[in-house]
C-alpha cells in the first residue's frame, strides 16, 4: 500500500514539473518573439556621419584650417537625374575647399536639390524645403565664411563659387551650405570680387547646361526638384 501511494505521488510530483517546465518554455518562446518583433532604431539626424563639433562663426576658421590639413580629397562627384558633375576643387581656397569637402563626407548635400536656376547664367545647389536639410544645418552649425578673393580667380564658365547670405551681410560672408555654378558661356565676371569661386567643373558641363534648361517658376525655382547625391574622391 505503501509502496503504491510513493508511486502516485511521484507520478504527480512529474506531472507538476512538466507543467512547469512547459510553462517556463512558453514564456521564453514569447519574450523572445517580442523581443525580434522590436523595430530597428532610425537615424533621426539624416547624416552619414556625426559631426565633430557644431560650428559657429568663433570656431569654423580654426576647425577648417585643422581639417584642411589632415585632408586628402580635392574631388567631389555631384550626381542628378540629369548625369553626373565633377568638380576639382582649388588649393588657393582652403577654407571654402574645407567646407565643401567636410559637408560632402557628412552626407549634408545629399537629398538637397538644385533649387535656384537662372538660364544662361547659373544654376544653384545645396538647398530644398525638406525639412530634414534644416535638420542637418541645425546639427552641423550655424556659420558664414569670409569673402576670399585674394587669388584673384575669376568666374570663368563652370567655376563653382559660394553665393552670400542674404541677411544682415554688408561683407558678403558666404552661406557655407549652397554653391552655385557660372552655365554662362562666356563668364559671369561681374561676380568677381563679390563671390569666392573654390572649384571648377572638370567633367559635366554637358548636365550642368540641360539643368540650366529645366522649366522654372517665378522664384527661379525648377518646376520639379532637381535632387543631389555627392560624394568625394581622389
Amino acid at each position: 500500500m505503501r509502496k503504491l501511494k510513493s508511486t502516485i505521488f511521484f507520478l504527480l510530483f512529474l506531472v507538476l514539473v512538466c507543467c512547469e517546465i512547459k510553462k517556463i518554455e512558453k514564456k521564453e518562446k514569447i519574450n523572445f518573439g517580442i523581443e525580434k518583433k522590436d523595430p530597428p532604431k532610425k537615424n533621426k539626424n539624416f547624416l552619414s556621419e556625426e559631426p565633430s563639433i557644431i560650428l559657429d562663426d568663433k570656431n569654423v576658421i580654426d576647425f577648417y584650417y585643422e581639417f584642411n590639413k589632415q585632408n586628402k580629397y580635392n574631388k567631389v562627384k555631384i550626381s542628378t537625374s540629369f548625369g553626373e558633375i565633377i568638380v576639382r576643387l582649388f588649393d588657393e581656397t582652403p577654407y571654402h575647399k574645407s567646407n565643401f569637402i567636410y559637408l560632402t563626407k557628412l552626407g549634408y548635400f545629399n537629398d538637397t536639390f538644385f533649387h535656384r536656376v537662372v538660364p544662361n547664367f547659373i544654376i544653384q545647389g545645396g538647398n530644398s524645403d525638406n525639412r530634414e536639410t534644416s535638420i542637418k544645418r541645425k546639427l552641423i552649425g550655424k556659420y558664414l565664411l569670409p569673402l576670399d578673393t585674394k587669388k584673384n580667380i575669376k568666374h570663368h564658365r563652370g567655376i563653382i563659387s559660394m553665393p552670400s547670405s542674404d541677411v544682415n551681410n554688408p561683407y558678403k560672408f558666404a552661406s557655407p551650405y549652397e554653391f552655385f555654378i557660372v552655365q554662362k558661356k562666356d563668364g559671369a565676371y561681374h561676380l568677381d570680387g563679390k563671390y569666392t569661386p573654390f572649384g571648377k567643373v572638370i567633367k559635366g558641363m554637358n548636365v550642368v547646361d540641360e539643368i540650366s534648361k529645366q522649366p522654372i517658376d517665378k522664384r527661379e525655382a525648377p518646376i520639379n526638384n532637381i535632387k543631389i547625391q555627392a560624394e568625394l574622391f581622389y
